[in-house]
């Protein structure tokens, strides 16, 4: 393995005073395609610390010399964002919560279980590159999960356009993260200590639409006994989230394109221009072509707004990232019950990995949250799973479902071919070479297909 290579694999420091223990979990990682150094006592892992700048810490509790607990101590003062889980074979409560609000960022028993260690250090990273990827407001509010190549490119978007002041139209189904992204754009401007205000323009009756945007003066109609600011108003210097615009009148839409031209606007009943400063970033789910089409949508607001496009894709068209967003969701669960994070059996997973999941991010939350109520054990059994997700047919990895998510003809064949791959690979049992010789395929090609694909075996089959 070259140089180039090691370093982008993430590195775990592994301070243990039982030598075997590193040496297991060192095993165990690099099979996962971690980078490990062991450190046998607090003051040696304090140094490796220091000269290795590790990503991650598995830290021991119970260590002759300097103890856990004050190795964190240490280790959080020199580097607080790298995230630390502490191990103890004499596990308490107390040592738990002491260790937590030290900084910990979890806490597990020994003997290790493995399908609980993997899903958290997972996390961690995760948790890990969001701190340092938010903006100048602190810590995140938001996480956009996943490592699928359309979920870097989004990011990257993020980027680049963030600091910006441009318009911005998101499309995407409903439950894709819409919202997240546009709180994600503002966190990461310069506008991120100012407000974000969000405003879903399919909840409003029509008839207070524009109160609600624009504010009104007292007096202006009945039931107005005071004066009241609109959202534009409010997000003055901020961002204003305009959510499914497209369920906006023709009418609101030529008031918007006016405040969007003038940067000004006077409140229902107001005599006088009101000036704003205000990024506006609008989300739909609708064609808007289609609908400036059919004379639902005004053309040039949405050329007005759609200065930088976003499309969020549907979650059936991102699959490897599912089963990365359950374990997130199943930690981001388990911590607000205080309750161990659950793993997913196999046979839980491929059935997650069956269904399309019409609800998107949103069903499958809402489903982790079910799921981390209801089922009592540790372990999540196909059978803890709704009725209708276990009995879903490779919905999928249908093609037609690819195609209505308004692919290019490249994407759809590249998408059913990835479909295609892992579908195989899951008939025999995640072997390589007898997934090569099933589709009738040199080997060596198919680990260029796996890599191009981002298509990773050994994750998929825990």
């Amino acid at each position: 393995m070259s140089t180039s290579e090691v370093l982008k694999r993430p590195l775990a420091l592994i301070v243990d005073d039982e030598k075997s223990i590193c040496q297991s979990l060192d095993g165990v990682l690099s099979d996962e395609g971690w980078v490990t150094v062991a450190a046998h006592s607090g003051n040696d892992g304090i140094k490796r610390f220091v000269a290795e700048a590790p990503d991650l810490v598995l830290l021991d509790v119970w260590m002759t010399g300097m103890d856990g607990i004050e190795t964190l101590q240490r280790l959080k003062q020199l580097r607080r964002e790298i995230p630390v889980v502490i191990m103890s074979g004499h596990g308490s409560i107390e040592t738990a919560v002491k260790a937590t609000k030290l900084g910990a960022f979890d806490y597990l028993e020994k003997p290790l279980s493995i399908e609980k260690l993997l899903p958290m250090l997972e996390h961690a990273l995760v948790m890990r590159e969001q701190r340092e990827n938010s903006g100048p407001s602190g810590g995140p509010r938001h996480i956009l999960i996943g490592k699928s190549e359309s979920m870097k490119k989004i990011r990257e978007q993020i980027r680049l356009v963030a600091p910006r002041n441009a318009w911005v139209l998101i499309a995407g189904e409903n439950g894709t993260g819409k919202e997240v992204v546009a709180q994600l754009i503002h966190d990461a401007s310069s506008r991120a200590a100012h407000p974000f205000v969000a405003i879903n323009c399919a909840a409003i009756p029509e008839e207070l639409i524009e109160t609600e945007l624009f504010g009104h003066e007292k007096g202006a109609f009945t039931n107005a006994v005071s004066r009241k600011k609109g959202k534009f108003e409010v997000a003055h210097k901020g961002t204003l989230f305009l959510d499914e615009i497209a369920d906006m009148s023709v009418k609101t839409q030529a008031k918007i394109l006016r405040i969007l031209q003038e940067q000004k606007f006077e409140r229902v009943g107001g005599s006088g221009p009101i000036d704003v400063d205000v990024r506006v970033i609008a989300a739909t789910n609708k064609n808007l072509e289609t609908e400036i089409e059919a004379g639902n949508f005004r053309e040039d607001l949405y050329y007005r707004l759609n200065v930088v496009p976003f499309h969020l894709p549907a979650l059936r068209d991102r699959g490897e990232d599912i089963i990365l967003l359950a374990q997130h969701f199943m930690a981001e669960f388990a911590a607000e019950l205080g309750d161990n994070i659950k793993c997913i059996s196999k046979e839980a997973k491929n059935a997650m990995l069956r269904y399309s999941w019409p609800g998107n991010v949103r069903e499958l939350k809402n489903t982790i949250e079910r799921i981390c109520i209801m089922v009592a054990g540790d372990e999540v059994e196909l059978s803890d799973l709704p009725d209708h997700i276990v009995s879903a047919k490779d919905n999928n990895r249908n093609v037609a479902g690819h195609i209505a998510g308004d692919l290019t003809l490249k994407e759809a064949r590249v998408n059913f071919e990835k479909s295609f791959i892992i579908q195989k690979l899951e008939e025999n049992d995640w072997n390589v070479s007898r997934t090569a010789e099933a589709i009738g395929i040199e080997r060596s090609n198919l680990h260029r297909k796996l890599k191009l694909f981002e298509i990773d075996p050994r994750q998929l089959r825990e």
